[in-house]
This record gives structure tokens, sequence and C-alpha cells, in this order.
């Protein structure tokens, strides 16, 4: 059945509404073959009023059947085995969208009437599931330095914007410096990550004041401005925020998510949105590699579709995440001080 697009808020028709196509390549090779690979895909843009799925296609070594449905969050994921023996998986998305503006935020209300609002949903469905704290030893350390209790005589949007604020100041944005499986702790400890690892402390914060907070996943498509994030898949935060409902919030980039901001997934953390992860039988030496490339409506693309695959840190065996991530922070940190003195 034929059904029309969700009509648009009555701003909207006076802003151009962004068109990007976005090609994510995740590519698995194993040192020997392996067989039995089964795996989840996260990789389907969310379809409501402010994003509008153009076209999608997705080729997948061995060319298995995809099975689609819904998770707890809403969002559509992908399952699929690959039987035969193989050396490599490689997973290809190719996707065209279309973003449209929100409304501007509002924050008339009075204080004491919007913390009330937030105390009495906090034991609803679903604003409970995005309230709950990860295990993080650190926590009360955290606190300490952010106290983001002395902030509640703002209002829950002005809080969220300061604590935003506070990661993206106190936190140094190096690649290479976590994987996908740091801890909150870990990144306490280095003070330094990448989107995911920003997002994770700010959704910590939030969440101690009663601020229900939820992770996103997805791109951002800035036209190479300089904005964090960019050439690679992107990690942010939403906020629910009475008057205004979920606000999306990029510490990593110290900004309010907009229609530049393409949303794959929403989870309490990183976990319920990954991309790709799965499992297979056979040898467990393997490397990974992922390239995100965008074009736009100009024709404009952030890089060459052949070269945007790069390394990415797989742990395996039984290596200690806490000791890698430091010891790959101070091998940077002594690699920058050497060039500096050069």
């Amino acid at each position: 059945m034929n059904t029309l697009p969700a009509p648009l808020p009555d701003f909207a028709y006076f802003y151009p509404m962004p068109r990007f196509s976005i090609h994510h390549i995740t590519k698995y090779t194993y040192e020997g073959p392996v067989r039995d690979s089964a795996n989840q895909i996260v990789l389907f843009p969310i379809k409501d009023e402010y994003q509008e799925v153009l076209k999608q296609d997705i080729t997948i070594t061995g060319d298995p059947m995809v099975d689609i449905y819904k998770d707890y969050y809403g969002n559509e994921i992908g399952s699929f085995t690959n039987a035969e023996s193989h050396t490599n998986l490689i997973i290809d998305s190719r996707l065209e969208v279309i973003t449209k503006p929100r409304p501007p935020l509002v924050d008339d209300a009075p204080l004491e009437q919007q913390w009330a609002a937030l105390r009495d949903i906090r034991w609803q469905v679903p604003y409970i599931d995005f309230l709950k704290q990860e295990k993080f030893a650190s926590l009360a350390e955290l606190l300490d330095h952010a106290r983001p209790e002395d902030k509640l005589t703002l209002t829950p949007l002005q809080v969220a914007q300061e604590l935003r604020t506070y990661v993206y100041d106190n936190f140094k944005y190096i690649k290479g410096v976590t994987t996908v499986e740091t801890t909150p702790d870990e990144v306490w400890k280095l003070k330094a990550g990448v989107c995911q690892d920003f997002a994770h402390i700010l959704l910590v914060l939030l969440r101690q004041i009663n601020i229900p907070a939820r992770y996103v996943s997805g791109y951002i498509c800035p036209n190479k401005n300089g904005m964090r994030g960019e050439g690679a898949t992107h990690a942010w935060i939403e906020a629910f925020i009475p008057g205004n409902g979920w606000v999306g919030l990029d510490p990593t980039n110290n900004c309010i998510a907009d229609d530049l901001h393409v949303r794959l997934a929403v989870g309490r953390s990183f976990s319920d949105c990954s991309p790709v992860k799965g499992t297979y039988k056979g040898t467990a030496g393997q490397t990974l590699e992922v390239g995100v490339s965008v074009s736009y409506e100009s024709g404009k693309t952030t890089e060459d579709t052949t070269t945007i695959l790069t390394p990415q840190a797989v742990r395996n065996g039984n290596a200690s995440g806490e000791q890698n991530s430091y010891r790959r922070y101070m091998e940077m940190m002594q690699q920058q001080q050497q060039q500096q003195q050069q």
C-alpha cells in the first residue's frame, strides 16, 4: 500500500533540506578460513518526520538472506549467517537520505515545573531504561569534578548544554586511543577518546541528575567544515527535555545535533547500537577495517570510496583493555612530545 510522507513542520519549508549519499564499508579479514559466521547489523537509518530514507542497498559477502526486525528501542536490526568457508567478510551499505530541520528549542516553562516533570516520568517506560547508570567505579570522582547537582538552579536544557560543554572542554579528542570496548573508567583515566567515549561520559552525567539520556549512533555530514567525527561513524546523545522531547546533544563538537546528523539507532549505550557484531567458527586472528564516505548534492565526496577503509582496533585473547588503551595513549603522547622537540 502506498503511503504519503509525513508532512513537514511549517518552519521546515523555509529551509533547504540536506540530501546525503553515504557509503559505509565494514571489512573483516581472517588469518585462515572461518565458517558459520552469524552477524547482526544496525545499518538501517531511523525513519521519522525528521529523516527520510530515499534508497538503501546493502551487499554482503556470500549474498546471505538478511532477516530484518525491530528491537526493543524501535531500531531496525538485520541478522544473517554465512555458513560457507570464507576468509573475509565485507558488509557494504550505500544509502541516500534526506534530513529535515527540527523546531527551535523552547525553554520558557517555570524551572521547578520542568524538574517536576522529569521526576514524574523517572519510573515510566521508556524513560526508566535511559536513567540506569552503567557500571562505573570512578563515578564519585567524576561527579566531584563535574558537580552536575550544583547546576540544578538552571533549567534541564541549560544543564544539559553546560554538561555537554564540560565533556568537550575536559576530554581530548584522540583517534585510536580507545576501542569500542573501552569502559567509562578507562575514558575517565585517559581524559581522552573519540565520539562514543564523549557520549558515554555525558550519559553518565545526565542520568545522575535524572535527565533521561540515550546513546545515538549515526553519521555527521558537515561537508568538511572541520567538525570531529566526519568520515566515520559518529555518536552523540539525546536527552529528554520537558517541552522539547528528545534533544540531540553532540559533546564531541559541542553543538546541538541537527540536520547534519544522520541517525542510525538509539539505545542505552554503544552495545545496543553497534553497527556490526557477530561470531564465527575458526581462527581467532582477524583484522577489521571500516570506512565511511559522504557525497553531497553537489557531487562532492569527503573521500575517494576506494581508499576510505582504515584499520580498527580489535581485541583478541585475554588482553587487558585498560592496559592497552593506556599504553596506546602514553605512546601517542610520547610521539607528540618528540615531534615538538624536533
